[in-house]
């Protein structure tokens, strides 16, 4: 049961995005629109989620962007 959970990949809703970004939901779609977010995946129907790992990549990315100022 272990084993399965670790393959198969966490997948987050708008809600748990914009709170781990803390971005507003304008803002998130702004930033899909202009290539700076991971685009969201359909889940069915109206449903998107997000890969976590993708969006921790992305937040890990600030963390450079902010090192480098």
């Amino acid at each position: 049961m272990k084993m399965e959970k670790e393959l198969s990949p966490h997948i987050e809703r708008l809600r748990e995005v914009l709170h781990r970004t803390g971005l507003s939901r304008s803002t998130l779609y702004l930033r899909i629109a202009n290539g700076e977010f991971p685009k969201p995946m359909s889940l069915g129907g109206r449903s998107v989620g997000w890969l976590a790992s993708d969006v921790t990549q992305w937040i890990e990315s600030l963390k450079g962007d902010k090192n480098d100022h």
